[in-house]
């Protein structure tokens, strides 16, 4: 048995093998990433703020998950052989991995996995990945050399804008997510207003001690 295994170790370290095994590896991760990340979250919020059955929550939290994973597998599969393909297809004749690459993998990764479906966790995965774009986006955008802006932002500009980003950015969030809430709830994603009903509008009706303080109807 230990001569099985060494020798399994010896087969998958071999160089030939590697991009191959590491769409192997992406989907593993991606599976394990995945149902890490909405289990945990499908069970509370499912359990919390569904009605049904015990068993039927059982089955939606486990198909959350199950989709959740299968998302995550997928995408890095197509992203990782996306990106062997355009290594060996590069026009300067050696597999070398080209500056945009890694965009246009995410690209058709991100049309076929999630640009192709509409459903809640799809759009929470992808309103995610973007809240975090667009952070970093800010963040390059007063980074020295990164655009023909650049040299108009002094040292002591950077950091006033670091230092008052974030601030303006939080109140502003929260700003225009309670304005939309107030107005025009139905626009919202179904898990973030039920969350905003419960805190924020439930909060303004009781009948009794019971409803004020135990439960909440």
């Amino acid at each position: 048995m230990d001569t099985l295994l060494t020798q399994l170790d010896a087969l998958i370290l071999k160089p030939e093998l590697q991009p191959l095994l590491s769409l192997v590896k992406g989907a593993r991760n991606g599976i394990v990433y995945g149902s890490k990340v909405r289990f945990p979250h499908a069970l509370v919020m499912i359990f919390l703020f569904r009605s049904g059955s015990f068993r039927e929550k059982v089955k939606l939290v486990l198909s959350a998950t199950r989709l959740h994973a299968r998302n995550l597998a997928t995408f890095a599969i197509i992203y990782k052989l996306s990106m062997i393909v355009l290594r060996n297809i590069n026009t300067s004749g050696l597999a070398k991995e080209g500056r945009y690459d890694s965009f246009f993998s995410g690209l058709l990764g991100g049309y076929a996995v999630f640009g192709r479906q509409r459903g809640s966790i799809s759009q929470q995965i992808v309103i995610y990945v973007f809240a975090r774009v667009m952070l970093s986006l800010a963040k390059l955008a007063v980074e020295p050399n990164m655009h023909p802006l650049s040299p108009l932002l002094t040292p002591e500009s950077r950091t006033k804008i670091y230092d008052h980003a974030w601030p303006a950015f939080a109140s502003f969030t929260w700003a225009f997510v309670m304005y939309i809430f107030r107005w025009y709830p139905e626009t919202l994603a179904s898990s973030l207003r039920s969350s905003m009903v419960y805190i924020y509008s439930d909060s303004d009706h009781w009948d009794s001690l019971r409803t004020l303080f135990i439960h909440n109807k």
